[in-house]
Formats: C-alpha cells, sequence, structure tokens
C-alpha cells in the first residue's frame, strides 16, 4: 500500500470532546469514536453524537487510533473483516477516588483482548487502579470483583460506541504487529468551526 493510499484510507479517532452544556456550572468531557478521513471530517457525527451544546462544544484532545498494545488498528470496509478474528478493542474509564479530593478521578484504558473479563484484568493492572483507592471510606469502595476503592464506570467495544451507519459501513481490523509507534495525542483547545 502507498503513502496516499493510507492517506485515503478511513482512520480511527478517539477524541475528549468538551462542553459547558445549558444549566452547567463547570464544563462537562466525553469520549467519541468516529471513523472518517480526517479531523474536519468528523464534525457532522460529532455533532450529532452530543446535541444542544450550542457553541461550546469543542475538542480537548484527540488521537488517531493505530497502535494499541502490540497491534496494529484500521479500518477496513466492513466486506473485509476477518469472521475468525476473536480480538477486540475495548475502551475502559476507570474512575477512582483520592483521600480530602472532592472530585472523581479519572483514567482511560484502550486495550487490545477477547472479551470484557480480560479487558478489565488488564485495567485493573494499571498504575491508577492500584493507587486511586480509599480503604474503609463507605461509598468510595469498589465494585470490581476485589472491592478495593476504584469502579469501572464504562467497557465498551469501540465498535459499540460506533454510530450506526458506522458499523454498517467499517470494521475495525487488528493486527498482532511489534514495534508501531505510540499514537501521537494532540492536547489544546480545538474549536470546531476552525477544523473546517
Amino acid at each position: 500500500m502507498t503513502e496516499q493510499d493510507t492517506r485515503l484510507q478511513p482512520k480511527l479517532y478517539m477524541l475528549l470532546l468538551g462542553s459547558k452544556a445549558p444549566g452547567r456550572h463547570v464544563e462537562q468531557h466525553d469520549f467519541f469514536f468516529g471513523i472518517a478521513h480526517s479531523l474536519a471530517e468528523l464534525v457532522p457525527q460529532i455533532k450529532a453524537f452530543w446535541r444542544n451544546t450550542g457553541t461550546s462544544l469543542h475538542i480537548d484532545g484527540w488521537r488517531e487510533v493505530t497502535a494499541v498494545d502490540k497491534y496494529q488498528i484500521t479500518v477496513v470496509p466492513k466486506s473485509e473483516a476477518n469472521p475468525n478474528a476473536t480480538e477486540k478493542l475495548f475502551f475502559i474509564n476507570l474512575g477512582g477516588y483520592l483521600l480530602n479530593k472532592l472530585e472523581e478521578q479519572h483514567f482511560v484504558v484502550l486495550t487490545v483482548q477477547d472479551d470484557r473479563g480480560l479487558a478489565i484484568q488488564e485495567a485493573k493492572r494499571s498504575v491508577f487502579f492500584r493507587t486511586n483507592t480509599i480503604k474503609g471510606m463507605k461509598g468510595a469502595n469498589a465494585h470490581i470483583d476485589d472491592k478495593y476503592g476504584i469502579d469501572v464506570d464504562d467497557i465498551y467495544k469501540i465498535e459499540e460506541m460506533l454510530s450506526p451507519a458506522l458499523k454498517d459501513q467499517y470494521h475495525i481490523q487488528i493486527i498482532p504487529a511489534d514495534n508501531l509507534p505510540e499514537d501521537e495525542v494532540h492536547l489544546g483547545y480545538f474549536r470546531l468551526d476552525k477544523l473546517t
């Protein structure tokens, strides 16, 4: 495949969206996954995902998802999906607490695993999971297996997070690969009207 072919290939994007929605006192955040040829092409998908935000909807960070664990991630037409593939790409939002901090801490894990149980085990190995705990505080204890001060707020297969139209059209291809460069993470305030 030539460099031009890879530029024409659709990409999987992971975005951290921000908005000060009507009636809120502080900015709210959510993660969004979409498939497009460019970041600018995602704008209609973003607006459909998080409605009624007015002009406050923006991107606080993004990455093109190409490497997770020791796997290459690409987007292919649904017709090219390998029916025998068992690996799935999971998004896990961990939540935890720190003593005397009036806020819930969060840590996001992307991992390739065969099922949800293995994805949770992988998340539980993270430094965040082991360090954001408060022993003995009612309500700050876990509800994952060991009840230890942290919880899995959300876990999804990435394909579950895509719009129905994208699920019908594309497949996330996961291929074992070594020595992949880490995905570049772009942070800052990105206005949607400046992307187009």
